[in-house]
């Protein structure tokens, strides 16, 4: 995808903190910023990590050209600091988790080192690109992880927000849909693309038999159609099994028939067997219309015979939660540990350079993820950010999940397809125990701190309430 402009690809704050930053000398000054999450989508135990290669090709992309600066100009930003940015690139380093990972609430999912002017530079494009892909992942998982080999297909292009559609088709790919209906989106990311017809096709016609048939006469290998315009069990389907019959001697095979509206239950159950009977066995039943995880969870539970699932609202917005609570946080300045304080201790944010890694059980299972200084080894005690501490068995199978994917505001090496993430995003469901697999669930996988980090941590917040509390002190004497 071609990146314009994306310089100005940001909230105005970041632009005014960097040109804060410029007039006062910290041009050269380091930092480190950390991506995470807070609290898993949807109620569920799990988020699934998307977005990192369009991140990466935006960070190469960063440019101001002579019609940036002079909005920026416009809008009061200073000469030298416009002649700053004449030349700006984004030279940092990223060092990530990979995509269709699984990952887990406040651990470092991509960290960012560089000056300090451009890692922040870069917040707004961090938490825009991998909030929004990662959600929809996280949502096209839940569903893929329900239909089983069945099929499933994004359909949700016409309600997304704007060309968000573009990235939100690309993350469900990830999360596990076998093709989109979005046709640029196919063309941007080499992603299967999927659609047959709609009613109007139907409608345009002077029957419905002849709009079938002169569909099935375009397109032989792949006839699917829409079977309830008029009446579903009364007119469509008949005329879907008239066809299929009529056209039995051209070696014509119906593929399937979808069904977008009424009682899903009923209508399949009745399709499937109208369609036995005529012997179209092989016939495949598909459904569309206002589905999610949920639907499709009680469609199936209740034996309803089909086959493929369209799902288009409520994947591509993420219904019901909309956005991912992904926050990027300095966490070294010059380097410094740094620390952001909460009254909450889960608010609290990690300081340091850190990695992220991964322990399974003797059964290959998750067992939990770790969070470790970069150039710690093997951690021996796991302590949980609520102070309970856990030794770590050296029978348990230890992965690093974290590696640099940006050198020098260059990619390391090309990144994985869409798809190739999707089947490591399954591989890696089946490590995940059940119980975090459920749609709703209480029961939150557990993601420590090395004892080394927690104890360092811990004596940062000692250090910084001790000189807020001498700060305080003193300009109470002093007043």
């Amino acid at each position: 995808m071609e990146y314009k402009h994306f310089g100005l690809y940001t909230d105005l704050y970041e632009l005014t903190m960097i040109q804060g930053y410029f007039f006062n000398g910290r041009v050269h000054d380091r930092a480190s910023f950390d991506y995470f999450f807070r609290k898993n989508p949807f109620g569920g135990a799990f988020t699934v990590f998307a977005g990192l290669d369009d991140l990466l090709n935006a960070l190469e992309s960063i440019r101001f050209d002579p019609v940036d600066l002079a909005y920026l100009k416009s809008q009061g930003f200073k000469s030298r600091f416009l002649e700053f940015l004449s030349d700006f690139r984004f030279r940092g380093d990223v060092f990530s988790v990979r995509e269709g990972e699984l990952v887990f609430p406040n651990e470092p999912v991509l960290t960012v080192s560089g000056t300090l002017i451009e890692t922040q530079m870069i917040e707004t494009l961090v938490l825009n690109f991998l909030n929004y892909q990662s959600l929809i992942a996280s949502k096209a998982a839940r569903i893929r992880e329900l239909c089983g080999e069945r099929t499933f297909i994004d359909f949700g292009m016409r309600r997304a927000h704007g060309t968000g559609s573009l990235m939100a088709s690309r993350a469900a790919i990830i999360g596990g849909a076998d093709a989109s209906s979005n046709v640029l989106s196919g063309f941007e990311y080499d992603i299967p693309v999927a659609g047959t017809m709609a009613h109007s096709w139907i409608q345009s016609f002077e029957d419905e038999y002849t709009a079938f048939r002169k569909f099935a006469e375009l397109y032989p290998e792949n006839t699917i159609l829409l079977v309830d315009t008029y009446d579903t069990l009364h007119s469509g389907l008949p005329n879907a099994i008239k066809l299929a019959r009529d056209l039995k001697e051209s070696s014509f095979k119906l593929k399937g028939i979808r069904l977008d509206s009424g009682d899903f239950l009923e209508l399949s159950k009745k399709a499937r067997q109208m369609l036995d009977d005529a012997g179209l066995h092989e016939v495949r039943i598909l459904v569309s219309n206002q589905q999610d995880e949920f639907s499709v969870r009680e469609l199936l539970s209740k034996g309803a015979p089909i086959d493929g699932f369209g799902i288009g609202t409520n994947l591509i917005v993420g219904r019901p939660d909309a956005a991912l609570d992904g926050v990027y946080k300095l966490s070294s300045i010059n380097g410094k540990p740094s620390i952001k304080l909460s009254d909450n201790p889960q608010k609290t944010s990690i300081p340091g350079f850190k990695a992220c890694g991964r322990l399974y059980d003797a059964s290959g299972q998750m067992k939990m993820d770790l969070i470790y200084e970069a150039d710690e080894a093997r951690p021996e005690m796991a302590v949980f950010l609520d102070g309970r501490a856990e030794k770590i068995s050296k029978e348990d199978r230890f992965e690093p999940l974290s590696t640099r994917v940006m050198k020098g505001g260059e990619k390391v090496k090309a990144l994985p397809h869409p798809m190739e993430s999707a089947r490591y995003l399954r591989n890696r469901m089946e490590t995940l125990p059940a119980p975090f697999k459920l749609l709703s669930t209480k029961k939150q996988y557990g993601v420590a701190l090395s004892q080394q980090l927690f104890q360092k941590r811990e004596e940062l917040i000692k250090e910084i309430k001790r000189n807020l509390h001498e700060s305080t002190d003193h300009r109470r004497r002093t007043e």
